[in-house]
């Protein structure tokens, strides 16, 4: 496939506060549906908080390696902590990445007779006793993120003809949010690698921060890839295949990659997965008649669950099939 000069959709959060607000509904159902991806700017997340969270990513990753391993994801039954460089596959192949995967802090579910198997990925985080104001700042950096993707939520369902809080009750208790602070280092090839492999996310939508003018995010349309580089103070918004399945394929999950980074650079992504309870079913809307739905993707290898639990949990078990045959040896096949 081929690059495009095509570039994503920008759209203006704070023009829902305005008399612009039913025109901004509109923007973002085209955009979503035309493209399953756009810039976010105007969505009012404090610089400082922005700042902040990049600065602690870097001083994370500067950490001495004992430091990062004593939190190696290998030791959570949950997939959480700290994945070394080469860690992490995507469709069966390796991304160069290192990074560290954060969700709800809750207490493990444990197996046994009657409960579903996604619950293995309920349970506490790893945090890094060396840098203790991960954990301060991440929370923060989850309270405000979470905000601007209910508002999102909320836009997107009166853009559908929906009643504005349909999503609501799946997200009201026990989101599943996932927070991973992710790492690209440089590669001397000579042709661009595999920083993250091509895919869709599991969700229903992601909130990705990239340090400033640190290009490599690559969205697909029409057979030819879109960069998308970051634009100051935006957030690049995607939808996952929840909200594929929510609204029958109008919306249509996006594939996307990264290349990675030239010897001598890295790049800091900071993406946050958006999505309801492990348990929940994801509400279907009935679309107004002159939005064609053609219905979700069908793809035998990567079959789509409305549970949100059992669509996520394929992805983790992919991704990390080493944690799996650790602590879930009867999921592996």
């Amino acid at each position: 496939m081929t690059t495009t000069a095509l570039t994503l959709p920008v759209l203006d959060l704070s023009r829902l506060d305005g008399p612009d607000a039913e025109q901004f509904r509109a923007d973002l159902r085209e955009a979503t549906h035309e493209y399953g991806f756009f810039y976010l700017t105007g969505h009012g997340v404090p610089q400082e908080l922005v700042d902040r969270v990049i600065r602690t990513a870097r001083q994370f990753f500067d950490l001495p390696e004992a430091d990062k391993m004593a939190i190696e994801s290998l030791q959570s039954p949950h997939f959480r902590g700290y994945t070394r460089v080469g860690g992490e596959l995507t469709m069966g192949a390796v991304d160069w990445r290192e990074q560290i995967d954060i969700g709800p802090e809750r207490p493990a579910v444990p197996k046994g007779d009657g409960v579903p198997d996604y619950f293995a990925l309920q349970g506490p985080n790893q945090w890094p006793a060396a840098l203790p104001e991960l954990e301060r700042t991440v929370t923060e950096w989850h309270d405000a993120l979470s905000e601007v993707a209910l508002r999102l939520m909320r836009a997107w369902a009166l853009s559908l003809g929906a009643d504005e809080n349909i999503f609501d009750q799946a997200f009201a208790e026990n989101s599943s949010t996932l927070i991973k602070i992710v790492r690209y280092p440089g590669k001397s090839d000579p042709e661009p690698q595999q920083g993250v492999g091509a895919h869709k996310d599991s969700g229903v939508l992601t909130l990705l921060f990239v340090e400033p003018e640190k290009a490599g995010l690559q969205v697909e349309k029409d057979g030819e890839w879109i960069d998308a580089p970051p634009i100051d103070g935006a957030f690049v918004v995607n939808i996952g295949e929840l909200l594929e399945v929510a609204t029958n394929g109008y919306l249509k999950a996006t594939v996307h990659r990264v290349i990675s980074p030239s010897i001598g650079q890295d790049r800091i992504s900071i993406p946050f997965f958006y999505s309801p309870a492990l348990d929940a079913t994801i509400p279907l809307i009935t679309l107004p008649d002159d939005l064609d739905a053609p219905g979700i993707t069908v793809d035998p290898a990567n079959p789509i669950y409305n549970t949100y639990g059992e669509n996520a949990l394929k992805s983790r078990l992919r991704a990390h099939p080493d944690v799996a045959a650790i602590h879930h040896p009867e999921l592996v096949k």
